[in-house]
Parts: C-alpha cells; structure tokens; sequence
C-alpha cells in the first residue's frame, strides 16, 4: 500500500516502523517479506521527503527525535485500523486487541492491576506493560511505544491528553530495631545521611530528596545503599530491617499497625501527583481502559 497520510507515504511509515521494532534492516525486511534494500530505499525516501534524519544506525537501530515523531504517528494509525477491523467484524481470528501502557511500579504493586479488572471482559482486551519509573513514563509515549501512562508529568506529551489520577503518598519508616540503632541521638536528617537506605534503582533519588527536605534543599542519603528494583521486593528489603525507605502508604499502614515499621518523621509525608496520559485517539479501546483506571485511582489515591 502506497496510500499517502498528509504528504507521507504510509507504506515508508510502516517501514521506519517495523525497522525500529525489529531492531534491524534485515529483520524488518523479514517480517515485511521485502527484500533489505527496498526497507533502506523506503527509509531514504522518508527521511528526503522530511528532510531529517530519523534512525540512528546502531544495533539495535533507535529513531532520532523526529523519528519518534513518526514512530508514533504509525503506532497510532496502526491502533485506529485495528479498532476499525474490530468494529467491522473483519478481525480475523487470533487477532487479540493489545492496549501497551507505562507505569511505575508502586502504582503496579498497589492499585493498578485492580484498575484493569474493571475493564469490561467484551470486546476482549490485552494488555502489554511497561514498567518505568513515574518520571519516566512519558518518554515511552513521546517515542510511541506506549499508548497510554502514568505519569508525574501534568504537561501533555505531543499528540496525548491528560487527566489528573490523584496523590500516591510516601512514610519514611524503617523497623524499630534498625531506627534505635542508627537513627537515634541525632537529628534525624544528620542520622539519615549515614544509615543504610535502599533505593529503587540507580536514577532514584526519591529518598535523596526527602532528605534535602529535612534539611532545607541541602544534603542526600546514605551512599550506603541497597538497589532493590521492585516495588514488593523494596518494602520487604525495609522490613527486614536492610536500611530505611520511602514506602508507598498503602503498604506502609499495615506494617506500621503491626509493629513492623515505625514512621521516621509522622507528619512528614511526601505526596506524589500521578497523571493519566494517552493518545488522542477515538479509540474505543483506549477509552474503556482510561475510564477504568480513572475510577479505580478515584479510590485508591488521594485527591
């Protein structure tokens, strides 16, 4: 298909597409069943016709900002003929409609996954998740490899709407045995600053900044530091008295009703705003998914 979107041949989108997707030439001209050369010749002609470079040729290849552009543009063109095909009945069988989302990984282990049980069981949805850190997320849309995210970002990514979801709030705790032993006798930002912390990953620096808090923009936690990359995996390395950390409250409350976790600093919690980004598609899909995972944070979250 040659069809022309604006001034754009679509059949030299879909290539850029399948390109950045299959991670090489060669293997877009696989699953496109072209030969290699008409892939790099359709290519060429799209970035003549924008006058921009748009793929980096590393392995795997990666688009430019403005192949992004582009990127994004086929995914969205590719989700409006699925929605067609399905509202036409002409989806064939084993053709399951996917719905790709980004979102952090406190949201996926406390609130999230509820969300997606809303969704009505017809027409059947699928779904494809990214995990990412809440800052992050949007970049995964701005790329187009997402749909939809959670995001801290109220500021709209090209081409996306956005709807505030509500506050994820955030207790510095750590287990009584571990807070009389290095977090007593001092204030609590110096005594911070040389306990042990765990950490989500090596670009979290949520506890960092609680301790800039503390102490009026200036300091950081511990360089002694523990990197546990999941949400779950990261409140029971607190619990078990592995350093102290800023634990989603929904996890927090029963540890702290228990005994387990104390609260380092009762009154001085952090609330995050997480926001609902999304194509603007007229997807029914899309829209099913949105609704429910609106209704779903209404309840979890704070206002």
């Amino acid at each position: 298909m040659t069809t022309a979107l604006g001034d754009l041949p679509l059949d030299q989108v879909r290539t850029l597409l399948a390109v950045v997707d299959e991670g090489t030439f060669d293997a877009a001209a696989a699953a496109l069943h072209v030969t290699p050369s008409a892939v790099s010749q359709r290519v060429k002609a799209l970035e003549q016709r924008t006058g921009r470079v748009l793929l980096l040729r590393t392995k795997p290849v990666r688009p430019t900002e403005s192949g992004a552009v582009l990127v994004r543009l086929a995914r969205q063109v590719a989700r409006l003929e699925r929605d067609a095909h399905a509202e036409l009945g002409l989806s064939g069988p084993g053709e399951p409609t996917r719905v790709s989302v980004a979102v952090n990984a406190d949201s996926l282990a406390t609130w999230f996954l509820a969300a997606l049980t809303r969704v009505p069981p017809e027409p059947a949805l699928f779904f494809d998740l990214r995990r990412e850190d809440e800052d992050h997320t949007a970049a995964l849309l701005r790329e187009g490899a997402v749909m939809a995210a959670v995001t801290s970002s109220p500021d709209p990514v090209p081409g996306c709407s956005v709807r505030p979801l509500g506050r994820m709030r955030y207790r510095p705790a750590a287990t009584p045995d571990f807070a009389a032993r290095y977090l007593t006798g001092r204030p609590l930002r110096e005594a911070l600053a040389g306990a042990p912390v765990v950490v989500f990953d090596r670009r979290d620096d949520f506890q960092d900044g609680f301790v800039r808090r503390l102490g009026g923009g200036r300091g950081a936690a511990s360089p002694a530091r523990h990197y546990v990359p999941t949400s779950e995996g990261f409140a029971e390395a607190v619990t078990a008295g592995l350093g102290w950390g800023m634990i989603p409250e929904p996890q927090a409350l029963p540890l702290l009703r228990a005994g387990r976790l104390t609260d380092l600093a009762p009154g001085r919690v952090v609330d995050v705003p997480l926001y609902w980004q999304q194509w603007k598609l007229d997807s029914p899909a899309l829209a099913t998914v949105a609704e429910a995972v609106a209704g779903a944070a209404a309840e979890a979250l704070l206002p």
